[in-house]
């Protein structure tokens, strides 16, 4: 099988320039400046449009197994096909707990039968269960995820001793979870004495605080300079927290602390309450210079499904974490067109960074040789969230009702037009992403 995609605007590896891409056989074989003289398959004209490497999203909980009533991977990898994002790092919160070698090899055999693009899985850290690291079989995994604070699933890890001897042992990457757990316990019983039992989604910033974020984080920085730990701090919240981030240590911004301050609290309310909180205008303003200062190295979704009556209520009730799989590039290209950051920037922060980081093999850039994962969007191309377009099982966004300019026109996998115009094929079945961590 032949493709070409012709005539589109590639955005690669800090370049610009209008060019035509060869796919075959599910490889990049070419790309030039000028059409190729050959015949092809299949051509796919992109006038008009930017061509860019499939998103790369290191960050996602798909809810399979044992929550599949929120999400699950089928659904969730149908809305990262619409988005235009091509492969997935999912979490280790469901149930079972991916704390173990055969709830492991139990996502990989889901994923093979479900996913619609590419996947993997990080494995979860407990109390007692780093001696199982050896073990792990690393070109398949993206790294090991720890949670220094309590969040959905219970998977915290809190013992000093087993925090010395996981980022002692963790030789692949660990991206850890960072909020203060006592200070956050603290923080909740002083809110429920001024403001009853479950208190108003705007205080949860204040109960999981900047302190408690930088506390941990701090902590992890600690462990991860005494050990020579490869720590990736995920989804950082705070202002302060990006003065710790260099050398051997990475960060994560998140598309929802990019895109909405606490303010938006009162419009939204628990509809963007997420762990870590969402913070102030100030923090996110930072948090979107950091993007082009080097100081975050990818953003992705943290994209946490859950029902629409699990977000009634305030602090206590309301659960934390929303969906943003299918939103978060046309989001992002919203930040490019309010001069936040350049295109380039974006495709290095989505795309080549998470390729880089976790050592994935062969995608993550637009290159001869590499597997065509990529996708089509379209710039001045007004169109309003509904319902209706939602992919993921759970029905609702924080971005309903919102008008893009931009739009996914096509999602190729593999070669494959997995998303185009609207529509899913959900007959298509991604790969197993590979890693090389050395």
């Amino acid at each position: 099988m032949r493709t070409l995609v012709k005539g589109g605007h590639i955005v690669n590896e800090g370049r610009q320039f209008d060019g035509y891409i060869v796919i075959e056989d599910g490889n990049i074989t070419e790309i030039s400046k000028k059409q190729p003289d050959a015949l092809f398959d299949e051509t796919i004209d992109a006038s008009g449009c930017y061509v860019l490497p499939g998103v790369i999203d290191d960050h996602v909980h798909f809810r399979e197994p044992g929550l599949t009533q929120k999400a699950d991977i089928d659904s969730e990898s149908r809305a990262a096909a619409a988005g235009g994002v091509t492969s997935y790092f999912d979490m280790p919160n469901c149930i079972p707990q991916t704390t173990t070698l055969e709830a492991l090899e139990e996502k990989f055999q889901l994923a093979a039968q479900k996913s619609h693009v590419n996947y993997s899985f990080f494995y979860g850290a407990t109390n007692d269960n780093a001696d199982t690291f050896a073990k792990l079989p690393a070109n398949r995994i993206p790294g090991v995820k720890l949670f220094m604070g309590s969040s959905t699933g219970n998977m915290l890890v809190d013992k000093q001793q087993a925090l010395e001897y996981i980022f002692k042992t963790c030789q692949l990457p660990l991206m850890a979870h960072c909020e203060d757990t006592d200070i956050i316990n603290r923080n909740m019983e002083e809110a429920k004495k001024a403001w009853g039992d479950d208190p108003q989604v705007a205080l949860h910033p204040l109960i999981r605080s900047e302190e408690a974020c930088l506390n941990s984080s701090r902590k992890a920085v600690e462990l991860a300079k005494k050990y020579g730990t490869r720590l990736h701090i995920a989804h950082l919240s705070t202002a302060e927290e990006l003065e710790l981030i260099g050398d051997n240590i990475t960060a994560e911004a998140c598309v929802g602390h990019l895109y909405f301050s606490q303010l938006d609290h009162e419009r939204l309310g628990p509809l963007i309450k997420v762990n870590p909180a969402i913070k102030t205008p100030v923090d996110q303003y930072l948090l979107r210079q950091a993007l082009t200062d080097g100081r975050i190295t990818v953003v992705a979704t943290d994209h946490a499904p859950h029902l629409l009556d699990q977000k009634r209520g305030g602090c206590v009730k309301a659960a934390s974490g929303m969906p943003m799989l299918q939103f978060s590039l046309v989001t992002m290209l919203e930040l490019v067109d309010e001069g936040v950051l350049t295109i380039q920037r974006l495709v290095e922060l989505m795309c080549h960074n998470p390729a880089r980081l976790f050592g994935v093999q062969r995608r993550g850039f637009l290159r001869p040789g590499y597997r065509a994962d990529l996708v089509i969007v379209r710039p001045r191309s007004p169109w309003t969230v509904t319902r209706e377009i939602i992919e993921s099982k759970c029905k609702w966004s924080p971005v309903e009702g919102h008008r893009y300019q931009w739009k996914v026109e096509r999602t190729l996998c593999n070669g494959y037009s997995v998303y185009t115009r609207g529509q899913v094929d959900a007959s298509y079945i991604g790969e197993e992403i590979s890693f090389n961590h050395s």
